[in-house]
C-alpha cells in the first residue's frame, strides 16, 4: 500500500439530515421478457435517468429496482455503473452523431447505456441494437426507436472515427471532468494519470476480519477451503482475487467478517486508542471504521451521525458483530444538544468530502459533483474540526479523515487548523492514493498538547 507521509512537530499559531426516498415500484415490462437485455437497458436508463437528469445519487436511483429479480438488477447495474464510469464518452459520441440534444432524459440514458454494451460485448452488437430499440418502445412506445436504431447503426458505421476523435478530448479520453483533472495536476503532476486510471477501473473488494470471533489465518483458511482465494493487506485485511456476493463468504451472517477498502482499515489502525478509552466517532454511519475500533480494543465508544436512517445502519452492523456502543443521532457540531461534557481520550473525525477517492466504488460523483462543491466541503470540514477540538483531552488524539485526494480538503485542512489553533502537534499525515489494492484516503492524526 503505498502512501504519502508528512510528519510535524508541535506548531503555534501566529494568529489568535438526509432522508431515505421512497421506493416505488418499477413498472411490468410490456413487451419484453424480464431477463432480457432490453428490459435490463431500460431498467438502467430509469435510474440513470434519475442521476443525469435529476440529480440523485445511483445509490438512491438504485431504489427503483428494489422489486426487480436478482438477475434484472444486476444486469441493469452494470449498464448503469458501466455509463457513469465512462464519464463523458456516450456524450461525446452523442454529441457527434446527432444535430441537436435529445430532452428525453430515459430515452437519452437509453443510448447512453446500449453505446456501453456495444463497447464492451461488441460480439453482440446486432442483438444489442435490436434490443435498444425494443427498449426504446418499452420507454416511449413508437416515438423514439427510429432515433434510436439511427443513432446506434451510425455509430456502428463510423465507430473507429468516432473513437479517434474521441481519444483526442480530454474529457472523454480520461472519462473524469475538465475541472478534476486540472486539480489533479496541479497536485499531483507525475501520478495524476494513474489517479485518473484507477478512478475509471472497477474496485478491489477487500475483507475486514473480525479479531475478536477469528484470526486472520484461521478465516483465510476457511476462505482457501471454500476455493475464495485472497491475499492479507493491513493488519486484518484480505483482499479477495475476485469479488463475490457476501452471502458467499463464510460466516459473514455471523459476524466474522466485514466488507471494508485497505484505506479504509487504516482510520483504526493509526487512532489506535488504549483499551478502556472514551472514544468519539463524530460522522459514523454506517458504521465500518466504528466496528474496526471496537474490534481492536474494549473502548467505551460514542458513535454520532446526523442522518437517522444512516445510524440505524450503525445499529445493524454492530449487531451482526456481537459489538456494543452508544449509538446517537445528532450533528456533531452542535455539541450542546448531545455531548455530556465528558471529554475524549480519542476522536474520529472521518468528515463529509468530495469523495474525489473512491469514485470508482460512487462513479455518480463524476457527475454529480462540482467544483464549487470543494470549497463547500471544505468550509464545512473546518467547521467541524473546530467544534470536536474542545471535546478532546489534553493529551488525546484526534484523526481527521476523508475519502478525497484534493489537497484543499486534506493538507491545506490541516495547515489552517494549525494556525488557528494553539497546543496541538501533527503525529503525522497520510495520503492513500487509489491503487490496485485501496481507494484513496487523507489522514491527519493530531494531540492536544495542554
Amino acid at each position: 500500500m503505498s502512501r504519502t507521509l508528512r510528519v510535524r512537530k508541535a506548531t503555534t499559531p501566529t494568529a489568535a439530515g438526509a432522508v431515505t426516498p421512497s421506493r416505488p415500484a418499477t413498472p411490468v415490462p410490456k413487451t419484453l421478457a424480464s431477463d432480457s437485455l432490453g428490459w435490463s437497458l431500460v431498467l438502467a436508463a430509469r435510474v440513470l435517468a434519475e442521476v443525469q437528469g435529476k440529480g440523485r445519487s445511483l445509490n438512491d436511483a438504485l431504489l427503483l429496482l428494489a422489486d426487480q429479480p436478482p438477475h434484472a438488477r444486476a444486469a441493469a447495474q452494470d449498464v448503469a455503473y458501466g455509463v457513469l464510469r465512462r464519464y463523458g464518452c456516450g456524450e461525446f459520441i452523442l454529441g457527434r452523431l446527432m444535430s441537436k440534444p435529445l430532452t428525453h432524459k430515459e430515452t437519452l440514458a437509453l443510448l447512453l447505456g446500449a453505446l456501453y454494451r456495444l463497447e464492451t460485448r461488441s460480439d453482440s452488437t446486432p442483438m444489442i441494437v435490436d434490443q435498444a430499440v425494443a427498449a426504446a418502445g418499452e420507454l416511449a412506445g413508437d416515438v423514439f426507436k427510429r432515433l434510436v436504431n439511427g443513432v446506434l447503426r451510425n455509430y456502428l458505421r463510423q465507430r473507429d472515427a468516432l473513437l479517434a476523435a474521441m481519444a483526442l478530448d480530454e474529457e472523454a479520453s480520461h472519462q473524469h471532468p475538465r475541472w478534476w483533472l486540472a486539480r489533479l495536476r496541479r497536485a499531483y503532476r507525475d501520478q495524476w494519470p494513474s489517479i485518473v486510471a484507477a478512478g475509471n477501473a472497477s474496485p478491489p473488494m477487500t475483507l475486514r476480519v473480525n479479531q475478536r470471533r477469528i484470526t486472520v489465518p484461521d478465516y483465510r483458511a476457511r476462505l482457501d477451503a471454500a476455493g475464495i482465494l485472497t491475499r492479507p493487506v493491513g493488519r486484518h485485511g484480505l483482499l479477495l482475487q475476485e469479488p463475490l456476493a457476501v452471502v458467499a463468504l463464510p460466516g459473514f451472517g455471523d459476524g466474522l467478517v466485514s466488507v471494508q477498502d485497505a484505506g479504509a482499515q487504516r482510520a483504526a489502525e493509526l487512532l489506535d486508542p488504549a483499551p478502556g478509552s472514551r472514544v468519539l466517532d463524530a460522522c459514523a454511519a454506517p458504521g465500518g471504521k466504528t466496528a474496526h475500533l471496537l474490534e481492536s480494543a474494549t473502548l467505551d465508544l460514542v458513535a454520532l451521525d446526523i442522518d437517522a436512517e444512516r445510524t440505524q445502519r450503525i445499529q445493524a452492523n454492530l449487531q451482526r458483530l456481537g459489538l456494543t456502543a452508544t449509538v446517537i443521532t445528532a450533528d456533531c457540531t452542535a455539541a450542546a444538544r448531545w455531548w455530556d461534557n465528558r471529554p475524549f481520550d480519542a476522536i474520529l473525525a472521518d468528515v463529509p468530502c468530495s469523495g474525489s477517492g473512491v469514485v470508482r466504488r460512487h462513479p455518480d460523483i463524476k457527475t454529480l459533483r462540482r467544483e464549487s462543491d470543494i470549497r463547500r466541503f471544505a468550509h464545512h470540514q473546518a467547521a467541524i474540526l473546530d467544534a470536536l477540538w474542545p471535546l478532546l483531552k489534553p493529551g488525546g488524539k484526534l484523526l481527521y479523515a476523508t475519502c478525497s485526494v484534493f489537497p484543499e480538503e486534506n493538507a491545506a485542512q490541516i495547515d489552517a487548523f494549525l494556525v488557528r489553533h494553539s497546543a496541538v502537534e501533527c503525529l503525522l499525515e497520510e495520503q492513500l492514493l487509489p491503487q490496485d489494492e485501496n481507494d484513496g484516503f487523507y489522514y491527519a492524526l493530531l494531540r492536544k498538547t495542554v
